[in-house]
């Protein structure tokens, strides 16, 4: 029996089975007897592909795209790839891709919230099912936009042929056949490509998609004429996303049921602030006019600085913190703010470790950080820390990395908070492997999952394994930072950091994660 710490992916378990006539659905939509604001009941032509059906897209896309359609500033809907073989397609197509988003935050000092039930969503796929009918999706010549958040591991390069009838495994392999598709369905003229969104929270993420897509299709042979509609027809839109999305709110789904008056398995939780920064030309922002629709959605020429400042600060923050916190007990970001040991650390990590090096005028970051702990203390959010461990070596890499390395460079010492950052990391993964995609790691005798992409996950478990057989500290840590698959470095060549991360470590296995705090 699983521990009450371990979570499935996405949709919540009950243990009552849903009265289907008081489900939330398009009918009951349609009906009229809904006590909350909604989108459009009926669907609209599919002029948008999304690939991920996770909480945060339905919290902050989906519901941008539900505001366009109630406007009547766009009137399309969302088809969603489920982007792996396990996932919410099924528990959505029973809901008609119709679910509620609770928003609730403080503004001004003031607690507010909303609450909305989207329409956006049209129908969810399984690709590895149904390839057909994604194919069928990319080829209509209505669609014209790609969203997607596969997670920062999710944008790379995987060698996989493709015979036309089956599903890629790869993200950027999956758009690259359904461009070829839609190549050979639509002619190739310029009016048929593509705009893409890309979530994922990687620096140049519409750039890094592209770059992947063209080089399947180089591998692919698939011809000069498809390389040239793929660079001059279609547009990789760099963007930057800032909403915090904790999920399903499931310790309130009772009560929530009763107050809404139907059962919702797909409801999310999420704050009330949001940000969508793209990167392109403004004639496209006239094709989805997010910005004239209320929403806090930015196109500009360089979205540099906006990026900077939220992997860094907002992003940085959690990915430094959360280890050590879940490992000494705690289980969500309030109890983490709230905590007399961590509630500093995040703070000092912030403020005397990330904004030093950040390169932006000091009282615009101040200012930044001190709004984003506030956020981190919404007591209408229960955000999971196990929530936010989600390949976490990659996020590392991104979020956390550049800081250290920044202040290393320029002060010439390691920022202790940052690096016993990645101490409990590798004590984080710890596991042992219950499938290729999860590990199961202990606390305090109790479980919890440990989820990453597959390579990553086999390393760590054998790794450890092997410690665990020979007690050898110095080469458990120069096995992980020397791995240039995780960190696209050796770390192992930084001044002092092995030696540092080692000592984190001995103290973390030793004393636990609170009283190794530096």
């Amino acid at each position: 029996m699983h521990s009450p710490l371990l979570r499935g992916r996405g949709a919540p378990v009950s243990s009552v089975e849903p009265d289907p006539m008081n489900r939330l659905d398009r009918r009951l939509v349609g009906a009229g007897g809904l006590s909350v604001p909604h989108g459009p009941a009926r669907v609209f032509p599919e002029r948008i592909i999304q690939f991920g059906e996770g909480n945060f897209l339905r919290g902050f896309a989906d519901w941008m795209v539900d505001h366009l359609n109630a406007a009547g500033m766009f009137e399309g809907s969302v088809a969603v790839v489920q982007p792996v073989r396990q996932g919410l397609a099924e528990l959505l197509n029973e809901q008609d891709g119709v679910y509620t988003l609770l928003l609730r935050g403080i503004q001004n000092g003031e607690r507010v919230g909303e609450r909305r039930v989207v329409t956006s969503i049209s129908r969810c796929l399984n690709p590895y099912e149904d390839w057909a009918s994604v194919v069928g999706i990319a080829t209509r010549p209505e669609l014209r936009f790609a969203i997607s958040n596969t997670t920062e591991a999710g944008i790379a390069h995987v060698a996989e042929a493709y015979d036309g009838q089956h599903s890629p495994a790869s993200f950027p392999a999956k758009v690259t056949a359904l461009l070829w598709e839609r190549f050979k369905a639509l002619g190739g003229s310029a009016e048929s490509g593509l705009v893409f969104l890309p979530c994922e929270l990687i620096d140049r993420n519409g750039a890094k998609l592209r770059e992947h897509v063209l080089r399947h299709a180089a591998e692919w042979n698939a011809g000069d004429d498809f390389i040239a509609w793929i660079e001059s027809a279609n547009h990789f839109l760099n963007t930057l996303v800032d909403r915090i999305v904790p999920g399903y709110p499931g310790k309130e789904a009772e009560a929530l049921r009763e107050e809404l008056g139907y059962d919702d398995r797909l409801m999310v939780a999420a704050e009330i602030f949001h940000l969508w920064v793209i990167e392109g030309p403004a004639h496209l922002a006239k094709e989805i006019p997010f910005h004239e629709a209320g929403l806090n959605v930015v196109w500009t020429e360089d979205m540099t600085p906006y990026r900077s400042r939220k992997v860094r600060v907002l992003n940085g923050a959690h990915t430094a913190t959360v280890p050590a916190a879940f490992l000494a007990g705690l289980n969500t970001v309030g109890e983490m703010m709230d905590d007399p040991d961590f509630g500093p650390l995040v703070r000092r990590a912030v403020f005397d470790e990330i904004l030093p090096v950040l390169d932006m005028d000091d009282a615009g970051k101040r200012d930044y950080a001190s709004a984003v702990l506030e956020r981190f203390r919404n007591p209408f959010i229960r955000h999971e820390l196990l929530s936010i461990t989600l390949n976490s070596i990659s996020k590392w890499r991104v979020r956390v990395l550049p800081s250290l390395l920044d202040s290393l460079e320029r002060n010439g010492t390691l920022p202790p908070l940052l690096t016993f950052s990645l101490a409990a990391w590798i004590r984080f993964y710890d596991g042992r492997p219950v499938s290729e995609t999860e590990l199961q790691g202990n606390r305090g005798g109790l479980a919890y999952p440990v989820r990453d992409d597959a390579p990553v996950l086999a390393f760590f478990a054998g790794a450890w394994s092997e410690f665990h057989g020979s007690n050898d500290l110095a080469k458990l840590t120069h096995s992980v930072l020397s791995n240039t698959k995780l960190w696209g470095r050796d770390l192992t060549l930084v001044a002092g950091l092995q030696q540092a991360v080692e000592e984190s470590l001995g103290r973390i296995l030793t004393d636990g994660a609170r009283k190794s705090i530096p």
